[in-house]
């Protein structure tokens, strides 16, 4: 299943914005692109360098670290370590990648109040299976899982993971992307890479673009397949987009992959969030937690966390806090 996107790159300059001066070092630049499958969508490199050798080595070991990274987080494959986690209930050494992305997961769940919950995935069975019968999960199937959910029940130690009651499951689809983008980052600046683009389904940006401008980004409308909200130009943070209309399991979008922890149903108010922060993982997850706040919070809720937001509502209004550079779709 290749899902929907929410970000993608745009082309062309927005109207309102002024842009800096092309890079004097742009033309001097080789580009390169890199595109796989990864994470159940299309994932894609791009970044220059003056050296050729240079900037391939740099792009095959940035594609090695992806791939590494999602065959021990991905629930698309049943031999990934995450999958095994979920199976046997218990990883007796943990890879560190996904050890160390679990740590983060709990922080953030326990410094929102469990609003992110990597445990949901109980909850996504139970809308999967109904979907499977042509229907919703009763309120009696969505209470049942939601008693499988609970981010203290999963026990972290230096090596290892375990859950400590029985039927839980968890997901990181919701924050390995992000994740995913800022290690590959960083596997391109220690190559001595500097300007590159990073599309692991959430985005990560260094320097310039191939024309020597800021990297922009095109946020898509969660109402109307095609139409643009509006352009994100980057400013060194790394930035994550949700929507209800990505995986959604009602026509109406009512019912979608986020879910509210703490009911087990999906927010009622909220259609879209994106959100730029200092990195892919915090950005991943602070998409959800602005989902369950909802449109009334976002600005609160972005705020506390020291991030920018853009947020839409189900009935398409959307609205965004003013550290984002923002320029007409």
């Amino acid at each position: 299943m290749i899902r929907r996107r929410a970000l993608r790159v745009a082309l062309g300059l927005g109207a309102g914005l002024a842009l800096r001066a092309p890079a004097a070092d742009a033309a001097a630049l080789r580009w390169q692109r890199r595109e796989l499958v990864g994470f159940g969508t299309t994932l894609s490199l791009q970044a220059g360098h003056a050296d050729e050798r240079t900037l391939a080595a740099a792009l095959d070991a940035a594609v090695a670290a992806l791939q590494r990274i999602e065959a021990q987080m991905s629930l698309f494959r049943d031999d990934s370590a995450l999958s095994r986690l979920n199976r046997d209930g218990r990883l007796e050494a943990t890879p560190p990648e996904l050890h160390e992305l679990l740590g983060i997961a709990l922080d953030v769940a326990q410094a929102s109040g469990g609003d992110f919950d990597p445990t949901v995935q109980p909850l996504w069975r139970a809308f999967a299976d109904a979907r499977r019968a042509g229907r919703l999960p009763s309120a009696a199937e969505v209470d049942a899982a939601r008693a499988r959910v609970d981010w203290r029940a999963l026990a972290l130690d230096a090596r290892g993971a375990r859950f400590t009651r029985p039927g839980m499951g968890i997901t990181l689809n919701g924050i390995a992307q992000g994740y995913a983008a800022d290690r590959v980052r960083a596997v391109l600046a220690g190559h001595g890479i500097r300007h590159a683009l990073v599309d692991a389904g959430e985005f990560a940006m260094a320097g310039h673009n191939p024309r020597g401008e800021r990297w922009t980004l095109g946020i898509a409308d969660p109402r109307v397949e095609g139409r643009l909200l509006a352009r994100l130009f980057a400013d060194g943070r790394c930035v994550a987009t949700s929507g209800d209309d990505q995986t959604a399991f009602s026509a109406d979008h009512r019912h979608h992959h986020i879910f509210d922890p703490h009911t087990g149903w999906s927010p009622a108010d909220m259609a879209g969030v994106t959100v730029a922060a200092p990195s892919g993982a915090l950005a991943d997850a602070l998409t959800k937690v602005l989902f369950v706040g909802g449109p009334a919070k976002a600005r609160a809720l972005a705020g506390q966390w020291h991030v920018d937001a853009l947020w839409v509502d189900k009935a398409g209004r959307w609205e965004a806090t003013p550290g984002l550079a923002l320029a007409p779709a």
